[in-house]
């Protein structure tokens, strides 16, 4: 989707730069160090305008969470939530991650949350999914014993698509529904903005949870 130009984007940005993580790769292993504390680490790969990971932040201050967005224009949004609630347990990073293992040592993640990843619609593109199976294969290396994966989605092909990739990664489902909200998991609870668009519209949202090991 093409996003509108921001006036002084840079300077937008610069604003909260505290909250900004570059050169993410040297911080791999170090995470603990950036925060200061030995808190759980909890990762979203493609936060958009950061509604879901700034409200997780904001509701679990005894863990600490990166998000990760390529465009500048939308993750401004979420730069501006964080300092607005001066989230001190939050970074962000601006950019594409196509390994995590990049970024993350074994065992640095306690959890990932994949919500509403680009559905990369062309078979030819499958490799490109958030979900394909080495890419999860690929997260698995970096969350600890105890983490999870967790996957939202409004398109139920992706969905479908996801759950035979993580059967062909060799991992499990914990939890799963094609109806989120008329649930009673707890994943529910926070929303993302896609996630409050389509429940407008009453599209079912999909989810499941995942053990990396």
């Amino acid at each position: 989707m093409r996003q509108r130009n921001i006036k002084h984007l840079e300077e937008k940005l610069d604003a909260c730069r505290e909250f900004r993580v570059d050169d993410p790769a040297d911080k791999r292993g170090m995470w603990k160090e950036i925060f200061g504390n030995d808190n759980p680490l909890f990762l979203e790969i493609g936060c958009g305008k950061g509604k879901f990971i700034a409200d997780l932040a904001d509701q679990n201050p005894e863990k600490n969470f990166v998000a990760i967005e390529g465009q500048e224009s939308v993750v401004l949004r979420a730069f501006e939530k964080a300092k607005a609630r001066d989230l001190q347990n939050l970074r962000i990073i601006v950019g594409y991650v196509d390994d995590v293992r990049e970024y993350f040592a074994e065992a640095e993640l306690a959890g990932i949350y994949l919500n509403f990843s680009d559905p990369w619609p062309k078979e030819r593109h499958a490799k490109r999914r958030l979900t394909y199976h080495k890419r999860l294969m690929t997260y698995a290396r970096v969350i600890d014993k105890t983490g999870f994966i967790e996957f939202k989605t409004d398109n139920d092909g992706l969905f479908d698509f996801t759950l035979e990739q993580i059967e062909e990664a060799g991992m499990s489902v914990e939890e799963m529904t094609t109806d989120l909200h008329n649930s009673n998991f707890a994943s529910r609870e926070i929303t993302t903005e896609y996630e409050d668009k389509f429940r407008g519209i009453g599209k079912n949202i999909n989810y499941v949870k995942i053990r990396a090991i």
